[in-house]
């Protein structure tokens, strides 16, 4: 596993080579766990798993501030909210996914973000080997970055495979993370406005 978790950490090797380097580490696993790599079963499984991974864990390659787009806010300085904003990521600690949605909300202070491009900031830091309150806060910090508003606040509702599968194994168990930023942190009104946005 520790093969695994280091192939895909080394983001700055070309694509060819990454690829290559994944399949040979996940045929490793696959030996480790008895089973013969050859079988027709298998045979293609290191290829197929090295694409996964690589698909699921892009965020590497990603810039936030190289692929938002901002606007002038025209005067318009009342809470922007994009919710039910579904994610996908994995955890770094068991490489298990974990999943959901996201709330997002701001307040403009002279900058607007395109509307698809919130939820592509959620894209790009979910789409590495994270943890859910990292995550949470990582979208936060961008978006306070990238348009200096008055306020933001974020809101993550996860299912962990960790914990479902593995563990306690509680299926039904959701797992809430917050950042609040600006006006969202420091006026109550505004926060309470926001989670009654997003029914929370």
């Amino acid at each position: 596993m520790q093969r695994i978790k280091q192939s895909i950490k080394k983001v700055t090797t070309n694509g060819a080579a990454k690829s290559r380097a994944l399949e040979i580490a996940i045929a490793d696993v696959i030996r480790a766990l008895g089973e013969d790599v050859q079988r027709e079963g298998l045979v293609d499984t290191p290829r197929r798993v090295a694409a996964a991974y690589e698909k699921m864990l892009e965020g590497y390659k990603l810039n936030p501030k190289e692929l938002i787009t901002t606007f002038d806010a025209v005067d318009y300085d009342e809470m922007i909210i994009v919710k039910d904003i579904e994610f996908y990521s994995m955890c770094e600690h068991h490489m298990f996914p974990f999943f959901g949605k996201a709330h997002i909300g701001y307040i403009p202070n002279g900058k607007i973000i395109g509307l698809s491009k919130i939820p592509r900031v959620v894209e790009i830091f979910s789409r590495r080997l994270q943890n859910q309150e990292r995550l949470t806060v990582e979208v936060a910090k961008t978006l306070e970055s990238l348009i200096a508003p008055k306020g933001v606040g974020v809101v993550l509702e996860g299912k962990h495979l960790c914990m479902m599968a593995r563990g306690v194994k509680k299926q039904g168990s959701t797992m809430l993370t917050s950042a609040m930023r600006g006006l969202f942190k420091k006026n109550m009104n505004t926060r309470g406005e926001f989670l009654k946005l997003i029914g929370k």
